[in-house]
Formats: structure tokens, sequence, C-alpha cells
């Protein structure tokens, strides 16, 4: 299968390290992100945090879709997501492992199927499938007069 979908954000620094994120083509409200002191004020999640609440959000909408399939009507489900910041060997913090809970509101009896659906929810999840398998990520730097400063010089946004 070659279908694809582009997916599109915008991101502008307001002050220090805090951004505003838009989602064009959409009604979602900008989202603003910030660093956590001492680089930030901490007024709004930093990108770490962002990417742990999309693995849980991730995997939980792919429980619920999973569940749904085999005709399940389950009631809230709440996930926790747990992760460890550390430093590489070069000394830059990373995210070597993330720890995700997901909590059914009901006991296991009361699903059809849970066993396949346990088996096969994961594969479903486009965050945790995209960052366990790794995500190619092309880098383009552009100045105010749209020159191409690093990157691709071809690439040209919307093409």
């Amino acid at each position: 299968m070659s279908e694809t979908r582009d997916v599109r954000i915008r991101i502008e620094q307001e002050a220090d390290y805090a951004f505003r994120i838009e989602f064009p083509d959409t009604a979602i409200a900008a989202l603003h992100t910030d660093e956590g002191p001492p680089l930030g004020g901490g007024s709004g999640p930093d990108p770490a945090r962002l990417l742990l609440a999309a693995l849980g959000n991730c995997l939980s909408a792919s429980l619920l879709f999973a569940l749904r399939k085999f005709r399940n009507e389950p009631g809230r489900l709440r996930a926790e997501v747990t992760a460890t910041l550390a430093r590489n060997a070069a000394g830059r913090w990373r995210i070597p492992k993330a720890w995700v809970e997901l909590y059914l509101p009901e006991g296991g009896e009361q699903y059809q199927q849970l066993e396949r659906i346990l088996g096969q929810f994961e594969d479903f999840c486009i965050v945790t499938q995209s960052v366990r398998d790794g995500v190619e990520v092309e880098v383009t730097v552009k100045d105010a007069h749209g020159r191409v400063l690093l990157g691709d010089k071809s690439f040209e946004a919307g093409a």
C-alpha cells in the first residue's frame, strides 16, 4: 500500500524557549510550549512531555480502536506514561526508555477477543511504531530571504 497523507504544523517562538504551535487547515487551537527551568519558564509542556503524551494518547486510541473492532464498548480508558531521562555518551539528554501503562475500565472478562486485541493493538499506533522503528528527518534551514542555508535546496513547502 503506497497511500500517503501529509500533516503540517507551524511553530513560532514567542519568547525565550516558549513557542506557539499552530495546526494549519484545522480548527485545533494553538498550543503553547516552554522548556522547564533553568532554560525556560515552564509555562507549558516541553517537547519531551509532548512526545510522551503522544505515546500514551496514541496507544490509548489504538487500544480503543481494537476493542471496538471486536464490538466491545469500554468505559473510559486511562494511561500513565513514565520515562527516564538520561545523558548519552556525548552528555546530551535523551529518553532511552518510556513506560506506558494503559488501564481498562472493566475486568478483562468483560471483553470479547481480549487476547487477540492485546496481541495487535500496538501495531495500530502511528507514534509508538514510528518511534520504535526510527524516523527519517530531513532538516532544512532558510534565512529571512528564503535562501536555503542547510538542507535540500530543491525542497519547497507544499510540493
